[in-house]
């Protein structure tokens, strides 16, 4: 009953179905066929329908594409050929692999910040932003101080930069655990990847700790090297406010003297040449820099060449006078000495005559 039920059910659906596509097809010279008098073509099975493409806003219907500048070109080209780079490549992180060395993790540790990340780090970019420019009432503009480290532990391996970051740290955590320091705010400057600041301030090596008011136009500088510098130590110049004891730095050149336009500009050109050569690997600046001072010494130390005196022509007269005296010294020394072989032939000739003329007697 049920597989009647079925077949009757698949009956129906054959009857009702547009079976058209049962048809003989076309063969040559056969007219068309003509259109479904019940009303156009078939349906296609499957129907497709190109999507339509987005219509370009303003700014990228104005925007032309530019062109790679060589400034971006050195960039891309400095990128291929970073050491960290080339490291962490498949062919070389699997060669270290091969000696069972973690190339690519080795890498990263040596790329970690070394400081404490809450700490925020200044540069030459975000200086005037966080400092300069900090939103603050005028009670808040007053009270403002900046507890900020010059340091050099990611350039050099020096210890006593080391330690003084370390102490600086922990009286940071110890601040923030206390809280009793509202008004300072900390920072850190790396001395190796900043150049403008530590220019215009004559910082010429570290570490310093530095203490900043008015915007950045009063600074006292503390040589952090000197002492022996302990969180208790920071803690204690902070809480009792021992920094205001010392004078600040104040000078033609400092910010607000007559001549702080020379560290200025100074400054602005020394950054113009880091950003450039910053742009090329340090192995590479390496093998440049070698390059160039042997040949400088090669110069320096080459050897002048000795001047060639000028030939000199020799006097005639003279040389023939010469000749000549020799020639009549020569003629005298051959007289004389035929004349002494004469007399030395002569003398035993008459020797024999004598002893001839004895023997007839």
């Amino acid at each position: 009953m049920r597989l009647s039920s079925v077949l009757f059910s698949a009956l129906l659906c054959a009857a009702s179905a547009r079976a058209q596509y049962f048809s003989a097809g076309w063969t040559p010279g056969q007219p068309v066929p003509p259109a479904d008098p019940q009303g156009g073509a078939p349906p296609p099975a499957h129907t497709f329908e190109r999507a339509a493409a987005p219509l370009p806003t303003p700014d990228q219907a104005g925007a032309q594409p530019q062109a790679t500048s060589p400034a971006s070109a050195l960039k891309s080209l400095t990128s291929l050929l970073d050491m960290n780079r080339l490291l962490t490549s498949g062919p070389v992180a699997s060669l270290f692999g091969k000696i069972g060395v973690n190339i690519t993790e080795a890498v990263a540790k040596g790329a970690a910040s070394p400081w404490d990340e809450r700490v925020p780090l200044l540069t030459d970019e975000s200086f005037d932003d966080i400092v300069v420019r900090e939103v603050l009432t005028e009670q808040e503009e007053k009270d403002r101080v900046w507890f900020i480290i010059i340091s050099v532990s990611a350039g050099q391996n020096k210890a006593v930069s080391k330690f003084v970051d370390e102490s600086f740290d922990k009286a940071f955590n110890e601040t923030v655990a206390a809280g009793d320091l509202p008004n300072v705010r900390w920072g850190r400057i790396d001395y190796i990847n900043v150049t403008y600041l530590t220019t215009k301030w004559a910082v010429w090596t570290g570490p310093y700790l530095l203490v900043l008011t008015d915007r950045g136009q009063t600074l006292r500088f503390y040589k952090a090297d000197r002492v022996r510098i302990t969180p208790e130590l920071i803690r204690e110049l902070l809480v009792e406010e021992l920094w205001r004891n010392s004078a600040p730095w104040k000078t033609n050149f400092a910010p607000g003297g007559k001549r702080e336009w020379v560290l200025h500009y100074y400054a602005v050109a020394l950054t113009y040449i880091f950003n450039f050569v910053n742009r090329f690997p340090r192995w590479m600046l390496m093998i440049a820099s070698g390059a160039v001072a042997s040949f400088v010494m090669r110069l320096l130390h080459k050897n002048p060449e000795a001047p060639t005196p000028a030939p000199t022509a020799a006097p005639v007269a003279p040389q023939i006078q010469k000749q000549s005296g020799t020639e009549s010294a020569v003629s005298q020394e051959s007289a004389t000495a035929v004349a002494s072989s004469t007399a030395t032939t002569a003398s035993p000739s008459k020797s024999k005559g004598k002893l001839r003329k004895n023997a007839k007697k």
